[in-house]
């Protein structure tokens, strides 16, 4: 069981509360039914949790003593399981068109009451690492990137991005980025089959000197980066200049495996591989089929990007869930598909996907004392 302690003078007995729609295999042991999920090296185990304003966990003492003081909502498990917050490595809270020329240039306005609603999506649908950090809004905790710097030879789409030529040009724009208060720099290294310009994903566009210019200009700001980088090239670099999260990663190579494998304490891998699996399965109602996806390279990509993932997982490297949510065939709400995905697809227990989904990406956000666990304290 639960115990919620609140300040409300009454004491709360939610018995009459009703059960979702599931089975669990009943518990025959001592009377402690909520099974709880706390770290990788743990398995989910049971028991009881006092819950001090949601906003700690504990030790419960003597739950027939707890249960009878005022203010102590008790809340009976029913074999549900306890768990942190979900969180998401990759998404576009501003997103949510089929249009991709329509992702940038829509009005201030109205990305403010789109992002809004997609926080409020994010809430409901389990997931609160993302936020809204000043709390004027609701929504869970988020770390914002900047606008997807490229090369004026190498951009996705137009209305989402920040050009810079040469290490200089790229300085001043990381400068700019710096002074709107992003958390993260993000580096759009390498092409996209579906882009406007259909710039392949196996090219990289970025020089190292741009690169290393990048990350010595976002570090000396106390900024972390991400890249775009689904090329080989791209991913070596990611690696050996030191951009903390590479997203994709689908065609890394022997060289780039040992590379990321030497410096996997340095890296996270976000593959958003539900982008590959939908951009295949699901486009079509938005005008690009199936067979216009597989001339392009994505069935090919998505072969290739299970077999390297799997291999990182084998080898330990850190790869977390986020499914570049926010485009029509991605929607915002379907974010636990990742979580199918790595099991289905990349090799990961159920209880390792949920441990990336939690633990993992509270390492992301560099809050693993405060995020991702269920423990006292």
């Amino acid at each position: 069981m639960a115990l919620e302690r609140t300040d409300s003078g009454t004491s709360h007995d939610s018995r009459p509360w009703p059960s979702v729609d599931v089975a669990p295999e009943p518990y025959r042991g001592p009377p402690r039914n909520i099974e709880s999920i706390k770290d990788l090296n743990r398995e989910p185990f049971r028991g009881d949790v006092l819950i001090e304003r949601f906003t700690a966990v504990g030790q419960v003492p003597d739950v027939e003593q707890l249960r009878a003081q005022v203010g102590v909502r008790v809340f009976y498990g029913k074999g549900r399981t306890l768990m942190s917050g979900l969180g998401d490595a990759h998404t576009h809270l501003t997103w949510n068109s089929g249009d991709l020329e329509q992702l940038g240039p829509s009005g201030v306005e109205e990305h403010t009451l789109l992002t809004m609603r997609s926080a409020q999506c994010f809430l409901d649908s389990g997931y609160t690492m993302y936020a809204i950090n000043a709390g004027d809004t609701p929504g869970p905790r988020y770390l914002a990137n900047g606008k997807d710097m490229a090369r004026r030879g190498g951009k996705l789409v137009g209305g989402i991005t920040a050009f810079a030529d040469g290490p200089e040009e790229m300085r001043e724009v990381i400068k700019h980025h710096v002074q709107l208060g992003v958390d993260n720099i993000k580096l759009s290294m390498s092409g996209e089959e579906a882009s406007e310009t259909t710039r392949s994903a196996q090219d990289c566009y970025f020089t190292e000197e741009e690169t290393q210019a990048c990350v010595d200009e976002a570090h000396k700001h106390g900024k972390r980066l991400c890249s775009h980088a689904c090329a080989r090239d791209s991913v070596i670099m990611s690696v050996r200049h030191g951009i903390e999260t590479i997203y994709h990663a689908s065609y890394i190579d022997d060289r780039g495996m040992y590379m990321l494998e030497q410096a996997k304490a340095k890296h996270i891998v976000a593959p958003a591989i539900n982008w590959l699996v939908c951009t295949l399965n699901d486009a079509e109602a938005f005008g690009y089929p199936r067979e216009a996806a597989e001339k392009a390279g994505y069935k090919r990509e998505l072969d290739i990007a299970i077999a390297g993932l799997r291999e990182m997982h084998r080898r330990g490297i850190v790869v977390l869930p986020g499914g570049d949510y926010g485009f029509a065939w991605t929607p915002h709400g379907t974010y636990a598909r990742d979580l199918e995905h790595f099991v289905k697809l990349l090799g990961f227990t159920e209880h390792e996907a949920i441990i990336a989904a939690t633990a993992g990406v509270a390492a992301l956000f560099m809050q693993s004392d405060e995020l991702g666990k269920v423990q006292p304290g």
